[in-house]
């Protein structure tokens, strides 16, 4: 063989070396980047291909012309007799010389919204709009201007009803079912932002069931639907063309946080407004609680749903039913009571006179029980002076209940117990909610009228311990676990 065939030879082996090293690369390369693959690249979450749709309307305009007729902004005059400011003020604030006030009557006007809910021209709106006013006046959204008179008021809910005159028929506002409203749902609010007429925004339901301490009976749907004051009173609406809430209040220190009252609760006080101009409620006399985990497995239930009664008033509707301490409610007439709040608002919305059947667990055990509702009653609070205290390994000291302290507390001399002088903020009793003024009734479902009696019903070697307090002029349970 010539040298030039050896080296041809040569280099076409080391080709053929070099194009194999690189296809066993390559190969190596590919089995690792799919084992890589097999491990850290693997899509491990739930996707969709489908065509993403929406429920977002094109376009909001047939609804806000359906509605905006009925809506009214509704102007108030307000007479007071109050002193105003003048340059005298400083003059004798500075000087010390007496110079006699004027009083002036002024003219003290705002505005909110509202919407007829009748041809006849029945309006309805909030009543902080309205409360006080001397004068009241519907501006439509054609310019017309409607006197109107107040029919009846509820502070309670916040809630107004009026009524103009020198009409024929009026574009009414159609009412509609907000517990069919599911969060998430559009929504929209006509009304009179800082006296910008008619002004539609749009936006969704953001929460159901809101509590805003605003009255007892709060029960709020949320929305971020833009609010304003001057938007008060004016309708909240569903994409069916149905009233579904009356806005009423906004966070201030936030954006996209309005409430409104359920148009539920609103056309179940209508009819007593309009007769008598104000609501009278229904009053079952016991005092409740929120089921927790910790009292519901205390008491044997399968849930936290119901209203625990921790007080049967005397001589009352539910005293007459034979409900008794200890009883939950479940049900008011057919009605499920799913959290402990949902019992007021129910009771409170059905007259007195009633016939009211309620299902209750005690022991374990459905039971049905049937009374008739009087009128509702209110309670007040009490407050404590220190005494001899004796502390106990749950987080709290206590004291013997004596005459002293029971009439320091106005108590009645039949009154028995121990009083709870102190709680450590980082025990138990802190976490379960016990403060210094709470009277040890029951411990355990066991009566204690002294210390002695308490320490025996408290056995050390228990995690959990459920205590029957009177707190002011009602009662409640309080279940305390060990950490």
């Amino acid at each position: 063989m010539t040298r030039r065939a050896i080296l041809t030879s040569v280099c076409a082996l080391a080709a053929t070396v070099l194009l194999l090293s690189q296809t066993l690369h390559i190969d190596v390369g590919l089995r690792s980047n799919e084992a890589m693959a097999d491990t850290s690249d693997k899509v491990f979450w739930s996707e969709s291909a489908g065509p993403v749709t929406s429920g977002r309307p094109d376009s909001f305009a047939d609804l806000a012309e359906q509605f905006s007729p009925a809506v009214v902004n509704i102007q108030t005059e307000r007479t007071a007799g109050s002193r105003m400011g003048t340059p005298e003020d400083f003059f004798e604030e500075f000087f010390g010389k007496k110079r006699p006030h004027r009083r002036k009557r002024r003219r003290a006007e705002s505005s909110g919204s509202g919407f007829v809910i009748s041809e006849d021209g029945y309006i309805v709106t909030n009543n902080h709009v309205v409360e006080g006013a001397d004068k009241l006046v519907a501006v439509f959204e054609d310019g017309k201007e409607l006197t109107a008179e107040i029919v009846g008021l509820d502070s309670k809910t916040d809630l107004a009803l009026l009524k103009v005159s020198g009409h024929k028929t009026l574009p009414t506002a159609p009412l509609g079912d907000s517990d069919t409203l599911r969060v998430g749902d559009w929504v929209m609010a006509i009304g009179n932002p800082f006296g910008l007429d008619h002004t539609v925004t749009v936006g969704i339901l953001s929460a159901r069931g809101r509590n805003i301490n605003a009255g007892p009976y709060d029960d709020f749907l949320q929305t971020d639907a833009s609010i304003n004051p001057g938007n008060s009173g004016g309708p909240l609406i569903d994409m069916g063309g149905r009233v579904i809430g009356i806005n009423t209040a906004i966070n201030a220190a936030a954006q996209g946080i309005g409430f409104a009252i359920p148009i539920n609760m609103v056309k179940e006080l209508l009819p007593q407004l309009r007769v008598s101009g104000s609501v009278t409620r229904g009053w079952l006399g016991v005092q409740i609680q929120r089921v927790t985990p910790a009292l519901a497995e205390s008491f044997g239930l399968d849930s936290s749903e119901g209203a625990l009664i921790s007080q049967v008033f005397e001589d009352s509707p539910a005293e007459k039913a034979k409900l008794e301490r200890g009883d939950v409610i479940i049900e008011f007439n057919g009605t499920k009571i799913d959290s402990y709040d949902d019992l007021p608002r129910r009771v409170a919305s059905t007259p007195p006179g009633t016939k009211a059947e309620l299902v209750v667990m005690r022991e374990g055990k459905r039971k049905k029980l049937t009374t008739v509702l009087e009128k509702m009653d209110q309670a007040e609070e009490i407050a404590l002076t220190s005494h001899e205290r004796h502390s106990l390994d749950w987080g709290f000291e206590v004291s013997n209940l004596t005459p002293q302290i029971a009439e320091q507390l106005g108590l009645s001399g039949k009154t028995r117990g121990v009083v709870i002088q102190n709680v450590d903020p980082d025990g138990p009793a802190a976490n379960a909610g016990l403060r210094r003024g709470d009277i040890v009734l029951e411990a355990n479902q066991r009566e204690i009228d002294r210390i002695e009696v308490l320490e025996q019903a408290i056995d050390d070697d228990d995690t959990n311990v459920v205590l029957l307090i009177r707190r002011g002029d009602s009662t409640l349970y309080v279940a305390i676990e060990r950490e």
